[in-house]
């Protein structure tokens, strides 16, 4: 006896199904469940609601850090050039990152720029002999006011302001 293989298809509808009663079959199948009835399942489970989606919590820099005032969201902070962590940046030539920023005493004069490499996000690096911001990644240069002085980056980074005050003991950086 020779044996005929049957699609799929084909043996359902041997068996009387069309496509549309299958899929009805299908559909409702995933929602019901197998030989129960209302009264055997007298509470249905309960939903829950969708969880609101909240803002960031935006939260200053811890006590004593060095940093009062608001390092994320609407950049306003000071920086205490006496705490032993900013202390360097009274040398010409020295940098540090705060939270998205970086801070460097360029030649004497303080500058705050995005520490975010506007081409593919890599964390630049001040260059002291070469007075400017380099990323390690693709090589693009920046001057110390942001401006783009080698590709691949097109973008120039975001610029802040840089104040120094209280007698040269405190750097206030702004938007």
């Amino acid at each position: 006896m020779e044996q005929t293989q049957l699609s799929r298809g084909q043996f359902l509808r041997q068996l009387g199904m069309s496509s549309a009663a299958l899929m009805s079959f299908y559909c409702l199948g995933t929602t019901m469940t197998a030989c129960t009835s209302a009264s055997d399942d007298p509470m249905p489970a309960p939903t829950t609601p969708p969880t609101p989606i909240t803002p960031p919590v935006v939260t200053p820099p811890a006590a004593n850090s060095g940093i009062t005032g608001m390092t994320t969201g609407s950049i306003d902070f000071t920086i205490d050039l006496l705490h032993p962590d900013f202390k360097k940046l009274k040398t010409e030539g020295e940098f540090t990152y705060v939270a998205d920023i970086i801070i460097a005493n360029a030649k004497g004069t303080f500058v705050a720029l995005s520490k975010v490499c506007t081409h593919q996000g890599t964390t630049i690096d001040f260059r002291p002999t070469a007075n400017d911001f380099k990323c390690p990644n693709h090589g693009s240069e920046f001057t110390t006011d942001g401006k783009v002085q080698k590709s691949p980056a097109t973008t120039a980074l975001k610029v802040y302001k840089a104040e120094s005050i209280n007698s040269g003991n405190s750097l206030k950086i702004s938007a």
